[in-house]
């Protein structure tokens, strides 16, 4: 039987068929995401998706994993990177009291490896399912000469809903106000420039060195999958009225939460409240990086911030509790002028 002969866009670099037979093997996931509200089918031009109703806001938001993929690369680990992402956009969103409706991803290389790019989407499957939300659709571009050999590039937009009386916008933030920090997993999705260069380049350590000081693997500490504080934050909503809330990303405490602050309060954070994870500690060590830089940069072990009044702390923690949500007292709002402020 003569050999099929490769087709002219394949001897380019982008081989159509190797996409399509992916794109069917990883349907039936991408289908268990659905919910209710999907209307169109896998496959479509476009994703359709019923109205959350008159009085509800659609609220969205876009974003990537940044050089974690690096680092995903350097691991040959590719399951992780796309629950990342759609963790992370889930909180943006969250913030403003909005649940998921659905998900669209991106994904862009040099060539499709079949392998890969089904572990990536089978991660944006897996939080999809966990969050409630319907992978509605994506595109994966093979731009040869564009990305180099074997790396690729992510991005996520989100679309939610909040009612409108629902909404979460800051403005009932006073001073008194309690604040209550979430931990994160680590790095998250923040920072990785800074923290290969001074791993890898400064320190030369490998994946599998040890962080100093504890039993985990440089691998494992910073690919740990970004946080979705979606359920046990759901649970609290239901129950308190929250004044505002902050996930914090690039720009640490410092930036992030002054974006849902009035401009005549402060956030007063003590860092002697909650203690920061080594894998801080060994970059600025190793890396000689200011201790404030460092607060500029990652999250520091506080993935996301609540602000409720006094009154509503006890309540607040005794949810979070019992969804499986340790919780940290980890400041206060003051007089002031709309920025963060940090002590000790």
């Amino acid at each position: 039987m003569a050999k099929k002969k490769k087709s002219a866009y394949a001897e380019a670099g982008v081989d159509i068929d190797v996409m399509m037979n992916s794109l069917k093997r990883i349907g039936k996931k991408v289908k268990a995401t659905n919910t209710s509200g999907v209307v169109s089918e896998l496959g479509s031009f476009g994703g359709l998706f019923k109205s959350p109703g008159r009085e509800n806001l659609l609220v969205s938001s876009v974003d990537g994993v940044g050089t974690k993929l690096k680092v995903a690369h350097m691991a040959n680990k590719h399951n992780t990177v796309g629950q990342d992402l759609v963790n992370h956009c889930v909180n943006d969103i969250l913030v403003q009291g909005a649940h998921p409706l659905f998900f669209l991803d991106y994904l862009g290389a040099a060539a499709l490896e079949p392998k890969v790019f089904e572990d990536v989407v089978s991660g944006f499957c897996k939080a999809c399912k966990e969050n409630g939300a319907a992978l509605l659709g994506g595109e994966t571009a093979e731009m040869p000469g564009l990305y180099p050999k074997g790396e690729y590039d992510l991005v996520g937009t989100i679309v939610g809903t909040v009612e409108r009386k629902k909404l979460i916008t800051g403005k009932k933030i006073r001073k008194g106000d309690v604040l209550i920090g979430l931990p994160s997993t680590g790095l998250q999705t923040n920072g990785y420039s800074l923290a290969r260069k001074v791993i890898f380049e400064k320190a030369g350590k490998k994946l599998s060195d040890l962080v100093p000081g504890t039993k985990t693997t440089f691998e494992k500490a910073l690919l740990a999958i970004h946080k979705s504080y979606l359920n046990p934050v759901s649970a609290v909503m239901k129950k308190v009225d929250i004044h505002g809330m902050a996930h914090i990303t690039g720009g640490g405490l410092y930036d992030n939460v002054p974006r849902v602050l009035p401009d005549n309060v402060d956030a007063r954070f003590d860092r002697s409240t909650w203690k920061i994870p080594p894998i801080f500690q060994f970059i600025e060590e190793a890396g000689k990086v200011d201790h404030e830089e460092m607060y500029r940069v990652f999250n520091m072990g506080i993935g996301y911030v609540l602000m409720v009044g006094k009154k509503d702390v006890a309540t607040t923690l005794k949810i979070l509790k019992a969804n499986k949500q340790r919780a940290i007292i980890v400041g206060e709002v003051v007089a002031g002028s709309g920025k963060s402020v940090l002590i000790n």
